[in-house]
């Protein structure tokens, strides 16, 4: 079988992209170096929560989608997505080793008349100084021999009101041709088409989306540590301002950004802000505030033991949920793996409960997700909520433990054993 489109990633960004483009009626191939995943999207088997098992293994059927570890089925492809990591490195700094890596074994399967498109995050620029260069080594031109095209994902794990069909998709192309070859593409499914001037403009676009949202997070995680210290309920306060019917937007605060693009994206700008010697130091700043967060939350739990007349050093302490979200396993940059390493350096004797997490394994933590029993919760010195699944019964919580210390207003009725962050 043929594909129409080849997807490089498969993904929280790439699966669902594939199924919405094989829905649409189009042949979709996903390739991967997961012999693991390309095996179970095979299997018509999901590993994806946004990806329905039925609706998956239907596609597979049908013989509409399968997946490759094979790069070279990318030549028999009219379009190719590039759906891949862009993490930072150790130094904070982009890390397009993954992505450049693949798009030098597409080089080799290149052909005239395709369309690629970057669906990964990354800083305004990318698509034009890194991938047109090395894609061009094949010997075609970009924007002549082949259409390139940047459209960043705007996948939110776990939303089903919009979803990866309804959310409005932006594209830029290198040239007016490419973006209009992009948008003829995605107009396969997706409900409304967003074209912009450049790649650039897309690149910088989605930036800008995640950006908003870190340095208003920002804004209300120092509010929180402020209304702490002032002795009020930043909860209280927020929910009083949002009922202003203009002018304000209510963010909630936090334990700290996770998933794969809020405590990234900021990163990528202020680096490429600094070729232009423009430092943005606006940016930066809610990044440092956000990044502080899970610290802060090791102070406020040290604090509700010692007000207990506990130390940190051994005391157990559960916590509770610790996916990135609500409602989610995705553990990508989660705030509560750096709260576990905290506490667990400070001596503490750390278990965490989480439905949609089992195993921190993958994580390098030596930790199981424990049952959420009575005496389980009689029996720990501190429960932490750090992200509030709709599956644990929180008022049972409240309830039945000790102490608790509630870092996402999961409990709003504060008592001496309740503490608010």
């Amino acid at each position: 079988m043929s594909a129409q489109i080849a997807i490089v990633g498969a993904g929280y960004v790439g699966l669902p992209l594939a199924v919405a483009f094989a829905q649409a009626g189009r042949e979709v191939v996903c390739v991967d170096t997961d012999p693991a995943k390309v095996e179970a999207i095979n299997a018509g088997q999901t590993y994806i929560e946004d990806v329905a098992g039925d609706a998956l293994a239907e596609l597979v059927g049908q013989r509409r989608l399968r997946a490759s570890v094979d790069p070279a089925v990318c030549a028999e492809a009219d379009a190719v997505l590039l759906c891949l990591p862009t993490p930072l490195s150790t130094n904070r700094e982009p890390d397009l080793s993954i992505l450049e890596a693949a798009v030098r074994v597409l080089a080799g399967q290149l052909r005239p008349g395709q369309l690629i498109v970057l669906e990964s995050t990354t800083y305004p620029g990318t698509t034009r100084e890194v991938v047109a260069p090395i894609l061009e080594q094949s010997g075609l031109v970009a924007g002549r021999d082949f259409h390139l095209a940047m459209s960043p994902e705007r996948i939110d794990p776990g939303r089903t009101d919009w979803t990866v069909k309804t959310t409005p998709k932006v594209v830029g192309g290198l040239t007016p041709a490419c973006t209009e070859r992009a948008v003829e593409l995605y107009s396969a499914f997706a409900d409304r088409l967003v074209p912009v001037s450049s790649c650039e403009a897309a690149e910088l676009t989605k930036l800008l989306e995640n950006i908003f949202r870190s340095v208003n997070i920002a804004l209300v995680n120092e509010l929180a540590m402020l209304c702490h210290r002032m002795g009020l309920d930043v909860w209280e306060v927020v929910s009083a301002a949002a009922t202003k019917p203009y002018g304000f937007m209510p963010f909630t605060p936090g334990p700290g950004l996770g998933g794969h693009c809020l405590p990234i994206d900021p990163f990528y700008l202020s680096w490429k802000a600094r070729e232009y010697d423009f430092p943005v130091e606006f940016i930066e700043l809610a990044g440092k505030v956000n990044q502080h967060m899970p610290y802060y939350c090791a102070e406020r739990i040290a604090q509700a033991l010692n007000d207990h007349a506990k130390a940190v050093r051994g005391s157990s302490i559960l916590i509770l949920g610790v996916s990135y979200k609500s409602n989610v396993g995705d553990l990508r940059e989660s705030p509560a793996l750096k709260l576990i390493e905290l506490l667990r350096g400070a001596g503490a004797k750390v278990s965490y409960h989480d439905p949609h997490v089992p195993s921190l394994a993958p994580e390098a933590i030596d930790l199981e997700s424990v049952e959420l029993a009575d005496e389980t919760l009689h029996g720990t010195d501190v429960v932490c909520i750090v992200t509030a699944h709709a599956a644990v019964d929180h008022a049972r919580v409240a309830e039945q433990a000790r102490l608790v210390v509630d870092f996402r207003n999961a409990i709003p009725e504060r008592s001496e054993k309740v503490v608010a962050l």
